[in-house]
This record gives C-alpha cells, sequence and structure tokens, in this order.
C-alpha cells in the first residue's frame, strides 16, 4: 500500500505532458525503452530528458538499467498498478 506521501509524489510526476509521452514510449515498446527512443518522441535536449527521466525513477514509476553506456528504462508496474488501486480507493 502507498503511503500519501508517494501518491503525492507519482501524482506530481505523472502531472507533466513529457513525462506521460516518456512513459507512453516505454508502453509501446513493450515496457522497456532506450534513451536514444524517448529522444524521438519528446522534442527536447538531453538535460532535460535526462531531469524527466530522473523525476519518473524517483517516484518509482520507471527503472533505470545501465547497459555499458546505455540506460533502458522499464516501467515499474507494481508501483503503477498500486498507484491505481491507490486512486480507485479515494472516498468522494
Amino acid at each position: 500500500m502507498l503511503t500519501t506521501k508517494q501518491i503525492e509524489k507519482i501524482s506530481k510526476a505523472m502531472g507533466d505532458m513529457n513525462r506521460l509521452k516518456i512513459l507512453n514510449y516505454i508502453s509501446d515498446s513493450g515496457g522497456c525503452g532506450e534513451c536514444s527512443g524517448i529522444q524521438e518522441v519528446v522534442d527536447l535536449a538531453q538535460p532535460s530528458i535526462s531531469h524527466h527521466v530522473k523525476i519518473l525513477v524517483d517516484a518509482g514509476l520507471i527503472d533505470d538499467e545501465k547497459d555499458g553506456r546505455n540506460h533502458k528504462y522499464s516501467i515499474n508496474r507494481t508501483q503503477l498498478n498500486d498507484y491505481i488501486k491507490a486512486l480507485e480507493n479515494l472516498k468522494y
């Protein structure tokens, strides 16, 4: 179960169009994407892409695996599913 702080962090991470595009790219790539592919999806310089990826990693939405000089990113399905369940359980 996620804490309210974790829910807030994930919500903030998902509150940016570029980060949503990155998540969609990784998802459309079978759940695993590379930095070069992200550059094709978002029209940003490399430092900006790194910034957005770091926010997604810090929120636990994606995992970063280093392969030499390359980075491979995968969606953390457990964290994403826990987030969705937390939203479904919100009382309104």
